[in-house]
């Protein structure tokens, strides 16, 4: 059974037991998460797609940790004027693990 889930206005598919790298919550390693915004599920034989989400379908999900991404960067340049400018990023993320995927 997989479901497709709204996390952050970003779409997951997922799978009970699987992990899930989405944008960073505040919250502390082993807290539970429950997302109700579930768009799709499926069992394999059935499928319901939602209008926008399916009603009563639920995804519970645990945080694993939080974890930092790939450093990104970005360079601003212009010729002939002297202008360069240079500046760093690294995205937040927050590492999931969902236990259930409820239907209704």
């Amino acid at each position: 059974m997989y479901a497709l889930v709204e996390i952050k206005g970003k779409q997951y598919k997922a799978l009970e037991g699987a992990q899930l790298t989405v944008d960073r919550f505040d919250k502390e390693p082993g807290d539970v998460l429950e997302f109700e915004s579930v768009l799709m599920i499926s069992d394999g034989d059935a499928t319901e797609v939602g209008n926008p989400y399916v009603k009563g379908a639920k995804v519970t999900a645990v945080v694993n940790e939080q974890v930092k991404g790939k450093k990104i960067t970005i360079l601003k340049f212009k010729r002939r004027k002297g202008y360069r400018k240079k500046q760093g990023h690294r995205q937040k993320y927050s590492v999931l693990t969902v236990q259930d995927i409820q239907a209704k």
